[in-house]
Parts: C-alpha cells; structure tokens; sequence
C-alpha cells in the first residue's frame, strides 16, 4: 500500500482521524436520537417537528458520509459500529421512555451545542497541533451547520413572545391584589 504524502506527518494525520472519529460517533448518536424523535413525537407540534427532524437528519447523514470520507481521504478508517460509536461519543443515548415533545426538542439542542463545543475544540486541535488547515474548515463547515439547527430548535422552544423589532416587551405593572 502506497503511503499517504499530503504534508502531514503520519503522528498529525492520526491525530486528526481520532478527531474525526470522535465527530463521527457523536454525529451517528445524534442521527439515531433525531430519527428516534422523528419517529415518536406526538402532540400538536408534531407536522412541524417531525417535518423539521425528516431535514435534520438528511443532513446529518451527509455530514457522516462527509465525515467518513475525510478520515479516508486522510489515510484512516472511520468507526463504523455502534460499539465503536458508543465508546468513543461524548453524546449519550436517549433509551428512557419516550419524552414529550418540548423534551425531545431541548434533548437534541443540547447534543447539538455539545457537538458545536466538541467542533471548536477540534478546529483549533487541527489548526494548531496538527497543522491542517484543511480539515479545520472542514470541521468549520460542520460546525456552523450544527449551530443553524441547534438555533432553529431553541427557536422552537423559546415560547416567549417578542415584539415586531425582536424586543422582548416590557412586564405590566400590576397592582398586586390586596393592596
């Protein structure tokens, strides 16, 4: 087998597949949780987030191929079992009962911000101790598609009502009863 001579030493180049198998395992973790949800969720909310998780984890399913195919592109193999996935995943399993709605949307925004702080991390992981710029923005690309959903399902959940000008408005002064 031919050597891999892209400029990274093989030390840099498996640090950043370890990396990458990291965000692979957390990224299938989070695929299996929103499809769980897409799949479970039940109440009035349930066309528009079961619609909104049917586009979340299209996504997620390319950026695990994506994902892969780096680690490849690289040199390596990616994890592909759920053993290796679990051991490896910063992320846990949701395997309680089934929770409501607004639970299941505050479950996947926290995966989701964990996954965002996990990608920071390893930006500068890449850019710094494994000079590899190119993964960096490839980690950088990802990242910003996990803020995009995470702001999209806070969004859902926030429940406070703003103004026209995304003010929140002012608390009424109410005179308290008794008084």
């Amino acid at each position: 087998m031919r050597q891999v001579n892209i400029g990274l030493t093989e030390e840099q180049r498996k640090g950043v597949i370890n990396l990458l198998n990291r965000d692979l395992a957390d990224s299938y973790l989070l695929l299996v949780k929103t499809k769980k949800y897409h799949w479970d969720v039940v109440g009035p909310q349930f066309l528009t987030l079961h619609e909104m998780w049917g586009e979340q984890y299209e996504t997620l399913t390319e950026n695990i191929d994506s994902i892969a195919e780096r680690v490849r592109a690289l040199g390596g193999y990616p994890v592909g079992t759920m053993e290796g996935f679990l051991k490896i995943a910063s992320l846990k399993e949701d395997a309680k009962n089934i929770p409501l709605a607004t639970e299941m949307v505050a479950n996947l925004v926290a995966d989701h911000e964990q996954i965002i702080r996990n990608l920071r991390e390893h930006i500068d992981n890449c850019s710094q101790d494994f000079h590899d710029e190119g993964t960096a923005d490839f980690l950088t690309g990802l990242m910003e598609g996990h803020e995009e959903m995470a702001w999209m399902l806070r969004s859902f959940i926030e429940g406070e009502s703003l103004q026209s000008d995304g003010e929140k408005p002012k608390a009424e002064f109410r005179v308290p009863v008794g008084a």
